[in-house]
C-alpha cells in the first residue's frame, strides 16, 4: 500500500478524512446559526467529553459552519492561570475584521473596534504576560463603555456592540473557547452572566465551548442557571457503524476496503475512541500488501500503533506529573481494573497507598490542573485519556 495514500490522520485537533458520527450536532448547530441570525431565541453550545474523542476537531467544524454563513469568529484556548480578557479581545477583533469589510459605515465600524480596545487595554500587565498581540491602533479606545474592570458587564457591553454591528449583516459573532474548564472559577461565572444577559437581549453572539467532562458541573458551580443557559453536548466514542464509517469512507476513495474480521479486530483495539481510530488505521493501511486490509494486517500493525501511543499520547503525559502525582495514577490505575476504568473513589486511593485522604490533596489537585484526571462526581476521580489505565498498568 502506497504510504503517500494513507488517508488517515491521527493528530491532536486534526480533522479526519471523514468527520463521522458528528451530523446530529452539525445539523442542529445550523438550525441554531439560522435562529439566531433571524433573532429567535437560541442557547449557546458547550462540548464535554475526553481527551481523544474529537473535541476539538467538532469545534472547528461547528466554527467551519459560522464561517460559510458569512459570521464573525473567533477562537480562545483557555489556560490555567491566565485570564481570558486579552485572548477574548484578540478573539473578538478577529470576528470584527470578518465582517468589517462587508460592513457600509466605516465610522461605526470605528466606534467598536474603540470599544473592543478599550475592553483589551483594561487587562492587567500580569494578564498581558506572553501575549503578543496588541489591541488596534488606529482608533481611539472608547471611555465608559467595556472599560470598567468588571468582567460580566464588560463582556456583555463588548458583545452587545459588536452582535449589533454583525446584525446589520444578518449575521452575528460566535466565539468558539476551547478548554474551557481551565477558566478560573471568578472568570466562569462572568462568562455565564455574560452569555445570560445577551440571551436576554436576543444579541446574535454565540459563545461555543469544549473542555473536559467535569465542564458542566464547574459551569453549574459558577452559575446556578449554567444548567439552562447552553446546550450540552456529550461527545463520546463513536458506535461501531460510525467507526467502520471513519475507516472505510476514506479507504474507499483510494480504491481500498477491509475485511470484516479486520474491523471487528479494529473495533476491539480502539474501543472507537476517534483518536485511536485514526491511529490504527493508519499503521493497518502502512502494514498492508494489498486491499483488501486484513485482520492479519491489523495485528502485524497494532505494536506500532501501542508504540506510538505510548510515547506521545500516554507517555508525554505521564512525564509530565511529579512522582507523588505518578503514585496517585499508579494506584487509580489499579483501582480502576476492577471497575472497567471508571471513576475510582478517593479514599480507595488513599487506601491503597495507605495515607490519609487529605495528605494526597495535593497530588490530586496537581492532576486536576494539569488535566490528567477530573473530579468524575463527588468523592471520585477518572482519567481524562481514555484507556490510560491499561496504559499504566502495562508498564514495567
Amino acid at each position: 500500500m502506497d504510504p503517500i495514500r494513507n488517508p488517515y490522520a491521527p493528530g491532536a485537533g486534526q480533522r479526519p478524512p471523514e468527520l463521522a458520527g458528528r451530523d446530529r450536532e452539525l445539523d442542529q448547530f445550523e438550525v441554531t446559526l439560522e435562529r439566531v441570525a433571524a433573532g429567535r431565541p437560541e442557547r449557546s453550545m458547550v462540548l464535554s467529553g475526553l481527551r481523544g474523542v474529537g473535541k476539538t476537531v467538532l469545534l472547528n467544524a461547528l466554527r467551519s459552519q459560522a464561517v460559510h454563513r458569512a459570521w464573525g469568529t473567533g477562537k480562545i484556548e483557555a489556560r490555567p492561570d491566565q485570564s481570558i480578557r486579552v485572548p477574548v479581545a484578540q478573539a473578538v477583533h478577529a470576528a470584527v475584521r470578518e465582517v468589517a469589510h462587508r460592513h457600509r459605515d466605516p465610522d461605526r465600524v470605528d466606534e467598536v473596534a474603540g470599544v473592543l480596545k478599550a475592553f483589551a487595554l483594561r487587562a492587567g500587565p500580569a494578564d498581558r504576560k506572553g501575549i503578543r498581540w496588541t489591541p488596534p491602533v488606529d482608533v481611539t479606545a472608547a471611555r465608559g463603555r467595556a472599560d470598567s474592570g468588571d468582567l460580566e458587564l464588560d463582556l456583555v457591553e463588548l458583545f452587545t456592540d459588536v452582535g449589533a454591528l454583525a446584525g446589520d449583516l444578518g449575521v452575528g459573532v460566535a466565539l468558539y473557547v476551547d478548554e474551557m474548564q481551565d477558566i478560573g472559577a471568578p472568570e466562569l461565572a462572568a462568562v455565564c452572566g455574560a452569555v445570560h444577559e445577551l440571551s436576554q437581549q436576543a444579541t446574535p453572539v454565540l459563545v461555543v465551548g469544549a473542555g473536559l467532562p467535569h465542564l458542566p458541573a464547574a459551569l453549574a458551580s459558577a452559575k446556578s442557571y449554567a444548567e439552562r443557559l447552553f446546550r450540552y453536548v456529550s461527545v463520546d466514542r463513536l458506535p461501531r457503524e460510525m467507526a467502520d464509517r471513519a475507516w472505510r469512507v476514506p479507504a474507499a476513495e483510494e480504491g481500498v476496503d477491509f475485511e470484516p474480521a479486520a474491523l471487528d479486530e479494529l473495533y476491539r483495539l480502539t474501543d472507537g475512541y476517534p483518536y485511536f481510530v485514526q491511529a490504527y488505521g493508519k499503521v493497518a493501511w502502512d502494514a498492508a500488501l494489498a486491499s483488501p486490509i486484513t485482520v492479519a494486517d491489523v495485528r502485524e500493525a497494532a505494536p506500532a500503533a501501542e508504540a506510538e501511543l505510548a510515547v506521545g499520547f500516554f507517555g508525554a503525559r505521564f512525564e509530565r506529573a511529579t512522582p507523588a502525582e505518578r503514585d496517585y495514577m499508579t494506584a487509580m490505575a489499579d483501582l480502576a481494573g476492577e471497575r472497567d476504568d471508571g471513576p475510582v473513589p478517593t479514599a480507595e486511593v488513599a487506601r491503597h497507598l495507605g495515607r490519609r485522604p487529605q495528605s494526597l490533596s495535593p497530588a490530586r489537585d496537581g492532576l486536576i490542573k494539569k488535566g490528567l484526571v477530573y473530579a468524575a462526581e463527588r468523592g471520585s476521580v477518572a482519567f481524562t485519556v481514555p484507556h490510560f489505565g491499561q496504559f499504566l498498568r502495562d508498564r514495567p
